[in-house]
């Protein structure tokens, strides 16, 4: 099955604006053998379903990830959404 490369991951805030981090595509895959893809700092990490659904996966100790309210597929080129 084709994933889409890149992914927006939008999280609620208590601010006026929603937290949207882009995540792209890697080589591997987690516990439910969907997909890893990851931010560039390599700190957020998410498992993603062919059906939108997300897995947090933690990148350090003492992490606790939060879930996000959308995983919205970007196409090739497509700007990212700003709150």
């Amino acid at each position: 099955m084709a994933y889409p490369e890149t992914y927006e991951l939008i999280f609620q805030t208590t601010g006026a604006a929603d937290d949207v981090v882009i995540v792209h595509l890697t080589a591997r895959s987690g516990a439910g053998g969907y997909p890893i893809y990851e931010d560039e700092t390599g700190i957020v990490r998410a498992e993603i379903s062919e059906r939108g659904e997300v897995r947090m996966q933690a990148s350090g100790g003492h992490q606790a990830p939060r879930i996000p309210l959308l995983a919205r597929p970007l196409s090739h080129g497509a700007a990212p959404h700003h709150g």
